[in-house]
């Protein structure tokens, strides 16, 4: 399931260790810390496409995506996602070891499809 921008945008600065007040700070006080707060409440839910480049330019992250969860963009289809690393999390600052151990569940997730377990909870 695809986060919310609220969520990803959350995450991503959590993920840097980043408090709201430093993200204003190296935006240069384009994003102030009270709005970045409600983008990541979801109470605003579509900020300008020059908001959503100037995070993906602080936190690294592909803007392309922001405006797609911003809705400015439509959003790629299932099938033709990154591929590679662990792609849900690879904007995540992500160990070695959480990296494998994500490997690892995902290998496990797989097989119970292939035991025709998969869609029972």
């Amino acid at each position: 399931m695809k986060p919310t921008l609220a969520q990803y945008l959350a995450s991503i600065r959590r993920d840097r260790q980043l408090s709201l007040r430093q993200v204003e700070e190296q935006s240069g006080k384009e994003v102030s810390n009270a709005y970045l707060s409600q983008l990541e409440t979801g109470k605003v839910t579509q900020p300008s496409p020059n908001v959503l480049h100037t995070l993906a330019e602080l936190y690294g992250i592909d803007y392309i995506y922001l405006m797609q969860l911003a809705n400015y963009l439509p959003a790629e289809r299932e099938d033709s996602q990154r591929h590679g690393r662990v792609a849900t999390f690879a904007e995540h600052n992500l160990t070695q070891d959480e990296e494998g151990e994500l490997l690892e569940f995902l290998q496990f997730i797989r097989s119970r499809r292939k035991d025709g377990q998969a869609g029972r909870q």
